[in-house]
């Protein structure tokens, strides 16, 4: 999240006792309970999530330091690792890479964030949506043609946490590159799982290694080698 994106100056908004509670358990449930001699509905404490609404609020007031980049993942604020150089490396090598398959009519946004319902703000590397980065200069993109995270030190988290995320929110083409092994994972056909972080996940997860291709499925037609998203190896030229 970058406050600069933000227009609107309001005030931070206030401390609110939803969440801070157990489900089924308000305050005036909690509290009834102690007066009358009762255990407590709700003995341990829980995370106070935000929505959407609220943490661009907090990017108003102030309350992250213009260096910080977080994000929002699904009421919770979280820190995001600086960008070491094959990070870096990899985000460009996937735009550029993107920008030729797709073409005129979608918009490749390098670490942007998707809208994805009240409570999540994802910026992922790089989101490949229809139109132009024109069409969202009022509110972020609700959704994804593709997805693409570049993992090393995230691999575990991007494969679990993120993937769910993303396969909630119906989004048909997520790729890792996969910076410690050296290749592409392509996860497609989300599906209800309620083993899954977020109750979804994908169904065909497959690995592409350097000297294949690989195929967008909103751009069919185009074949992207995977040499070509990856950074190049230490010590090739």
């Amino acid at each position: 999240m970058d406050s600069s994106q933000l227009k609107e100056s309001n005030p931070p908004p206030a401390p609110s006792n939803e969440g801070s509670f157990h489900r089924g358990c308000q305050p005036s449930v909690y509290f009834d309970a102690l007066s009358k001699g009762l255990p407590k509905p709700c003995a341990e404490p829980v995370p106070r999530r935000f929505s959407r609404e609220e943490y661009y609020r907090m990017g108003e007031a102030g309350i992250f330091a213009p260096d910080e980049h977080v994000e929002l993942i699904q009421g919770e604020i979280l820190y995001m690792a600086p960008q070491g150089g094959p990070h870096f490396t990899g985000t460009r090598a996937a735009e550029e890479a993107l920008r030729a398959a797709f073409g005129a009519g979608f918009d490749v946004r390098p670490q942007g964030p998707l809208a994805l319902g009240l409570s999540s703000e994802p910026e992922p590397d790089i989101a490949v949506v229809h139109g132009s980065f024109r069409d969202y200069e009022d509110d972020h993109p609700t959704s994804a043609l593709l997805v693409v995270e570049v993992s090393e030190s995230t691999l575990v988290y991007d494969r679990t946490t993120k993937a769910s995320l993303y396969a909630s929110a119906h989004i048909a083409d997520y790729w890792i590159l996969n910076l410690v092994e050296d290749l592409v994972e392509v996860y497609r056909s989300p599906k209800p799982d309620p083993t899954a972080p977020f109750g979804a996940s994908y169904g065909q997860v497959t690995l592409h290694k350097r000297g294949d291709v690989v195929s967008p499925l909103s751009a069919p037609q185009a074949s992207i080698r995977v040499d070509d998203l990856l950074p190049r190896r230490r010590g090739e030229l």
